[in-house]
Protein backbone atom coordinates (compact mmCIF):
# COMPACT_ATOMS: atom_id res chain seq x y z
CA UNK A 1 0.00 0.00 0.00
CA UNK A 2 1.43 3.37 -1.07
CA UNK A 3 0.55 5.21 2.15
CA UNK A 4 2.25 2.53 4.23
CA UNK A 5 5.24 1.58 2.08
CA UNK A 6 6.21 4.98 0.70
CA UNK A 7 8.04 7.46 2.97
CA UNK A 8 6.21 10.28 1.21
CA UNK A 9 2.88 8.51 1.72
CA UNK A 10 3.58 7.97 5.43
CA UNK A 11 4.54 11.62 5.90
CA UNK A 12 1.43 12.72 4.01
CA UNK A 13 -0.78 10.57 6.22
CA UNK A 14 0.98 11.93 9.32
CA UNK A 15 0.41 15.48 8.14
CA UNK A 16 -3.27 15.09 7.27
CA UNK A 17 -4.05 13.18 10.47
CA UNK A 18 -2.11 15.78 12.50
CA UNK A 19 -4.42 18.48 11.18
CA UNK A 20 -7.25 16.72 13.05
CA UNK A 21 -5.53 17.85 16.27
CA UNK A 22 -5.43 21.41 14.92
CA UNK A 23 -9.17 21.30 14.21
CA UNK A 24 -9.92 19.79 17.62
CA UNK A 25 -7.90 22.43 19.49
CA UNK A 26 -9.39 25.31 17.50
CA UNK A 27 -12.94 24.17 18.17
CA UNK A 28 -12.22 23.36 21.81
CA UNK A 29 -10.64 26.73 22.57
CA UNK A 30 -13.53 28.58 20.93
CA UNK A 31 -15.79 26.78 23.41
CA UNK A 32 -13.61 27.29 26.47
CA UNK A 33 -13.20 31.03 25.99
CA UNK A 34 -16.98 31.39 26.31
CA UNK A 35 -16.70 30.16 29.91
CA UNK A 36 -14.72 33.27 30.90
CA UNK A 37 -17.47 35.61 29.74
CA UNK A 38 -20.50 33.48 30.56
CA UNK A 39 -20.51 30.31 32.62
CA UNK A 40 -24.15 29.74 31.72
CA UNK A 41 -23.34 30.19 28.04
CA UNK A 42 -20.57 27.62 28.23
CA UNK A 43 -22.80 25.09 29.95
CA UNK A 44 -25.45 25.72 27.31
CA UNK A 45 -22.90 24.76 24.66
CA UNK A 46 -22.01 21.63 26.63
CA UNK A 47 -25.69 20.73 26.87
CA UNK A 48 -26.26 21.48 23.18
CA UNK A 49 -23.43 19.18 22.11
CA UNK A 50 -23.89 16.51 24.77
CA UNK A 51 -24.75 13.15 23.26
CA UNK A 52 -26.30 14.47 20.05
CA UNK A 53 -25.42 12.41 16.98
CA UNK A 54 -23.44 15.19 15.29
CA UNK A 55 -21.33 15.73 18.39
CA UNK A 56 -20.68 12.00 18.72
CA UNK A 57 -19.78 11.63 15.04
CA UNK A 58 -17.53 14.69 15.18
CA UNK A 59 -15.78 13.35 18.26
CA UNK A 60 -15.25 9.93 16.69
CA UNK A 61 -13.83 11.41 13.48
CA UNK A 62 -11.41 13.67 15.34
CA UNK A 63 -10.34 10.89 17.70
CA UNK A 64 -9.86 8.45 14.82
CA UNK A 65 -7.70 10.94 12.96
CA UNK A 66 -5.60 11.70 15.99
CA UNK A 67 -5.17 8.02 16.94
CA UNK A 68 -3.97 7.38 13.41
CA UNK A 69 -1.50 10.25 13.83
CA UNK A 70 -0.18 8.74 17.07
CA UNK A 71 0.10 5.23 15.63
CA UNK A 72 2.03 6.43 12.60
CA UNK A 73 4.30 8.59 14.77
CA UNK A 74 5.44 5.52 16.70
CA UNK A 75 5.66 3.49 13.50
CA UNK A 76 7.84 6.06 11.73
CA UNK A 77 10.06 6.43 14.79
CA UNK A 78 10.54 2.66 14.92
CA UNK A 79 11.32 2.54 11.19
CA UNK A 80 13.83 5.40 11.48
CA UNK A 81 15.59 3.79 14.45
CA UNK A 82 15.70 0.47 12.62
CA UNK A 83 17.17 2.11 9.53
CA UNK A 84 19.85 3.97 11.50
CA UNK A 85 20.92 0.90 13.46
CA UNK A 86 23.85 1.55 15.77
CA UNK A 87 24.24 5.07 14.39
CA UNK A 88 21.37 6.20 16.59
CA UNK A 89 23.67 6.00 19.61
CA UNK A 90 26.17 8.43 18.13
CA UNK A 91 26.27 11.81 19.86
CA UNK A 92 25.62 14.53 17.36
CA UNK A 93 25.01 18.25 17.73
CA UNK A 94 21.71 19.67 16.58
CA UNK A 95 22.13 20.81 12.97
CA UNK A 96 22.06 24.54 12.41
CA UNK A 97 18.59 25.77 11.53
CA UNK A 98 16.85 22.69 12.90
CA UNK A 99 14.36 23.59 15.62
CA UNK A 100 14.52 21.82 18.97
CA UNK A 101 10.88 20.80 18.59
CA UNK A 102 11.56 19.02 15.30
CA UNK A 103 14.06 16.70 17.04
CA UNK A 104 11.76 16.00 19.96
CA UNK A 105 8.38 15.58 18.31
CA UNK A 106 7.91 12.06 19.68
CA UNK A 107 8.55 13.10 23.28
CA UNK A 108 6.33 16.15 22.86
CA UNK A 109 3.71 13.96 21.23
CA UNK A 110 3.74 11.55 24.17
CA UNK A 111 3.17 14.46 26.58
CA UNK A 112 0.34 15.70 24.35
CA UNK A 113 -1.25 12.23 24.34
CA UNK A 114 -0.96 11.89 28.13
CA UNK A 115 -2.52 15.33 28.52
CA UNK A 116 -5.40 14.40 26.23
CA UNK A 117 -5.92 11.18 28.17
CA UNK A 118 -6.09 13.10 31.45
CA UNK A 119 -8.46 15.64 29.94
CA UNK A 120 -10.69 12.90 28.48
CA UNK A 121 -10.86 11.16 31.85
CA UNK A 122 -11.67 14.32 33.79
CA UNK A 123 -14.12 15.90 31.36
CA UNK A 124 -15.29 13.75 28.44
CA UNK A 125 -15.75 10.57 30.52
CA UNK A 126 -17.83 12.48 33.08
CA UNK A 127 -19.87 14.44 30.55
CA UNK A 128 -20.54 13.13 27.05
CA UNK A 129 -19.77 9.52 27.95
CA UNK A 130 -22.14 9.69 30.91
CA UNK A 131 -24.90 11.03 28.66
CA UNK A 132 -24.27 8.23 26.17
CA UNK A 133 -24.49 5.67 28.97
CA UNK A 134 -27.70 7.27 30.19
CA UNK A 135 -29.18 7.10 26.69
CA UNK A 136 -28.22 3.42 26.56
CA UNK A 137 -30.25 2.79 29.71
CA UNK A 138 -27.43 2.62 32.24
CA UNK A 139 -28.05 3.93 35.75
CA UNK A 140 -25.61 6.83 35.96
CA UNK A 141 -25.67 10.22 37.64
CA UNK A 142 -26.20 12.94 35.04
CA UNK A 143 -26.26 15.87 37.49
CA UNK A 144 -23.01 17.36 36.17
CA UNK A 145 -23.04 15.80 32.69
CA UNK A 146 -23.60 19.19 31.06
CA UNK A 147 -21.87 21.30 33.72
CA UNK A 148 -18.42 21.88 32.27
CA UNK A 149 -17.86 24.87 34.55
CA UNK A 150 -18.20 22.61 37.59
CA UNK A 151 -15.32 20.43 36.39
CA UNK A 152 -13.20 23.42 35.39
CA UNK A 153 -13.46 24.81 38.89
CA UNK A 154 -12.86 21.42 40.46
CA UNK A 155 -9.67 20.60 38.53
CA UNK A 156 -8.10 23.98 37.77
CA UNK A 157 -8.24 25.03 41.42
CA UNK A 158 -6.17 21.95 42.25
CA UNK A 159 -2.49 23.07 42.10
CA UNK A 160 -1.26 19.67 40.89
CA UNK A 161 -3.72 19.45 38.01
CA UNK A 162 -3.17 23.12 37.16
CA UNK A 163 0.58 22.56 36.79
CA UNK A 164 0.01 19.39 34.76
CA UNK A 165 -2.29 21.25 32.38
CA UNK A 166 0.17 24.15 32.02
CA UNK A 167 2.96 21.69 31.20
CA UNK A 168 0.63 20.10 28.66
CA UNK A 169 -0.07 23.47 27.06
CA UNK A 170 3.67 24.12 26.84
CA UNK A 171 4.27 20.79 25.10
CA UNK A 172 1.37 21.55 22.77
CA UNK A 173 2.99 24.86 21.83
CA UNK A 174 6.28 23.25 20.85
CA UNK A 175 4.49 20.42 19.02
CA UNK A 176 2.28 22.81 17.05
CA UNK A 177 4.97 25.35 16.15
CA UNK A 178 6.77 22.66 14.19
CA UNK A 179 3.94 20.28 13.33
CA UNK A 180 1.58 22.82 11.75
CA UNK A 181 3.91 24.28 9.13
CA UNK A 182 5.55 20.90 8.56
CA UNK A 183 2.14 19.40 7.73
CA UNK A 184 1.42 22.21 5.28
CA UNK A 185 4.84 21.71 3.67
CA UNK A 186 4.29 17.95 3.28
CA UNK A 187 0.88 18.48 1.69
CA UNK A 188 2.54 20.86 -0.77
CA UNK A 189 0.80 24.13 0.08
CA UNK A 190 3.98 26.14 0.16
CA UNK A 191 6.90 27.49 -1.81
CA UNK A 192 10.07 29.42 -0.98
CA UNK A 193 8.04 32.53 -0.16
CA UNK A 194 5.23 30.84 1.76
CA UNK A 195 7.44 28.53 3.82
CA UNK A 196 8.55 31.39 6.08
CA UNK A 197 5.01 32.70 6.18
CA UNK A 198 3.63 29.31 7.24
CA UNK A 199 6.26 29.09 9.97
CA UNK A 200 5.19 32.50 11.25
CA UNK A 201 1.51 31.53 11.04
CA UNK A 202 2.27 28.33 12.95
CA UNK A 203 3.97 30.27 15.74
CA UNK A 204 1.09 32.74 15.97
CA UNK A 205 -1.54 30.00 15.87
CA UNK A 206 0.23 27.85 18.49
CA UNK A 207 0.66 30.87 20.77
CA UNK A 208 -2.99 31.89 20.51
CA UNK A 209 -4.24 28.35 21.12
CA UNK A 210 -1.95 27.48 24.03
CA UNK A 211 -2.09 30.91 25.65
CA UNK A 212 -5.87 30.79 25.35
CA UNK A 213 -6.10 27.45 27.12
CA UNK A 214 -3.68 28.66 29.80
CA UNK A 215 -5.71 31.84 30.38
CA UNK A 216 -8.91 29.81 30.83
CA UNK A 217 -7.20 27.47 33.31
CA UNK A 218 -5.66 30.34 35.28
CA UNK A 219 -8.96 32.24 35.22
CA UNK A 220 -10.78 29.40 36.95
CA UNK A 221 -7.83 28.80 39.26
CA UNK A 222 -7.56 32.36 40.60
CA UNK A 223 -10.48 34.53 39.42
CA UNK A 224 -13.75 32.64 38.91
Amino acid sequence: MWLKDSSIGRKLLMSISGLFLVLFLTFHLSMNVVAIFSEEGYNMICEFLGANWYAVVGTLVLVAGFLLHIAYAFYLTFQNRKARGNDRYAVTARPKGVAWASQNMLVLGIIVVLGLALHAYQFWAKMQLVELQHMAGAEVCTKYAADGVYYMKEYFTNPIFLVLYLVWFGALWFHLTHGFWSAIQTIGWNNLVWLKRWKAISNVYATIICAGFAVVALWFAFVA
